[in-house]
């Protein structure tokens, strides 16, 4: 084997490499001579088949499959001999292999580059902490009594509003005929839940109990029902009854039908779930201060190929928005080229966070145990609920799934590796000075702005308020986890297919 060096630029290396042919005749010999003993051909004994004959027949297959070998070994020992790692799949371009000549190719590869991480007790971080106060408790409170409030008739008769509850019978045409689907009687309709098509609601609005309004809409393209889509159509509707939404009394009641024992507990499993979410966003904060120092004290070239399939990703998503009319408003006036040059800063950046957690991670032998690997299969499962056994069988026969639950974990173990080691001094604050977004507390000059997710900004956790790492690890590699993108584009709304309960 003959290697040649053609290119060494930065993180790029190209060689040719040349396999003599007296090697892959050798090699295409010693196949056949093993299949002798593996093949049957009428009129011949098992392993009495004359070489020649398994040639003719075989010949071609066996030589395609010892190319492929050669070129596979030879580029694995043309790296290995030079210790290069490479960072992604190298590209083969085979440029010879007629029969009696030498095999002739090329490789082009990106290698992972060499990093020494600093001494992490060098790294001073301030995390940001905040208590639950009793506001936020009432506040929390209100808002469950809201949400589990019931409606009942209005105790005035007045005109219909947004947020009303209107008891309705309803029957829709297309040119003049009734059409399945689209009766009802006695259906309790929330006006502005977006629950019917569009248009449909709002015309409800203002309406009486006791009248009867024809409300003229137009079913949208792609509808369910493909008859109808694009179609205008004419619901009568009947209106009976105006209910609107009272709040329940949060007392005593109220916790034990919830299942507890009574207000002062129900007060107590608020403020933990409030200081839980507090504190999520505490965690996201830190790590995002962590993940900038780190950046800050790094200096390493990110491998082309890495960044260009990171800054690929991140394109799709935002052409995604672009098309679902979802983009920052920011971005609307900006060329293509302003937008995909932040988003290839965005791009070298996760890239080089994610091979630098890589690397920290490896040369610390932190590992992400099945145990763990199976909790978060669990978790993803029960997203999904009746579909729990398929999404896990789906996820066990897909490595890359696989690789989606493992990467956040081994991230967050590698940032607490981290952690412990920096000078980490408590900061106590208020609640809105922790959901501040980080980037309105930096000058523009510090900080370039980036699309990159966030901790929430001037929104206070509820039960549900979650929050997330802008810059998750890199793209897959030998080295380094995948790559969330850098802005997730909002769910496309979902096209109503019928008045629905």
């Amino acid at each position: 084997m003959q290697v040649t060096e053609t290119k060494n630029e930065g993180l790029s290396r190209e060689f040719a490499i040349s396999v003599p042919a007296a090697d892959i005749e050798d090699r295409v010999t010693a196949r056949l001579e093993e299949l002798v003993g593996q093949v049957n051909i009428p009129g011949f004994r098992p392993g009495k088949v004359p070489v020649k004959l398994i040639r003719q027949r075989y010949g071609d297959a066996v030589k395609g499959e010892v190319l492929q070998a050669a070129v596979s070994e030879t580029t694995s020992k043309a790296l290995a001999d030079r210790e290069l790692q490479p960072a992604m799949q190298p590209k083969i371009e085979v440029t010879n292999f007629e029969d009696g000549k030498d095999l002739e190719f090329t490789i082009a590869v990106d290698i992972l580059p060499v990093i020494d991480p600093v001494d992490f007790r060098t790294i001073e971080l301030e995390n940001l902490t905040a208590a639950v106060e009793d506001a936020q408790i009432d506040e929390a409170l209100e808002r469950m009594a809201e949400d589990f409030g019931k409606t009942e008739p209005i105790a005035k008769a007045r005109k219909s509003k947004e947020g009303d509850t209107v008891v309705i019978d309803f029957e829709g045409f297309v040119d003049g005929t009734a059409f399945d689907g689209g009766k009802g009687e006695d259906y309790h309709l929330e006006l502005g839940s977006a629950r019917f098509i569009p248009g449909f609601e709002t015309q409800l609005v203002g309406a009486k109990a006791g009248e009867h309004v024809k409300v003229e809409v137009t079913f949208p393209e792609g509808y369910g029902n493909a008859e109808l889509a694009g179609k205008d159509g004419v619901f009568e509707v009947d209106v009976k009854e105006i209910r609107e939404k009272v709040k329940s009394t949060i007392d005593d009641e109220f916790a034990k039908s919830m299942g507890l024992d009574g207000v002062d507990t129900l007060r107590k499993q608020v403020k933990e779930r409030l200081q839980a979410d507090y504190g999520n966003v505490s965690r996201e904060r830190l790590k995002r201060q962590l993940l900038d120092k780190l950046d800050e004290s790094h200096e390493f070239d990110a491998p082309d190929g890495m960044v260009d399939a990171e800054l690929d990703s991140i394109w799709n998503q935002f052409e995604s928005a672009r098309k679902n009319d979802e983009l920052d408003p920011e971005d609307k006036d900006k060329s293509d080229d302003e937008i995909r040059d932040e988003f290839r800063t965005i791009a070298q950046r996760r890239v080089r966070l994610g091979l630098l957690l890589a690397a920290v991670g490896q040369r610390n032998n932190i590992e992400v145990s099945q145990e763990e690997l199976n909790r978060a299969l669990i978790r993803q499962a029960q997203n999904f609920p009746g579909q729990e056994r398929q999404i896990i069988e789906t996820y066990q026969k897909n490595e890359n799934l696989m690789a989606s639950l493992r990467a956040p974990i081994f991230e967050d173990k590698v940032v607490d590796f981290i952690l412990e080691l920096a000078k980490v001094t408590d900061k106590s604050v208020s609640i809105d000075d922790l959901m501040k977004d980080p980037e309105e507390e930096a000058s523009t000059e510090e900080k370039p702005k980036t699309r990159a997710k966030r901790p929430a900004a001037k929104k206070k956790p509820a039960s549900t308020a979650k929050t997330k790492s802008d810059a998750k690890a890199a793209p897959k590699s030998k080295a380094a986890p995948k790559s969330k993108a850098a802005s997730k584009p909002k769910a496309a709304p979902k096209a109503k297919a019928k008045p629905k309960e």
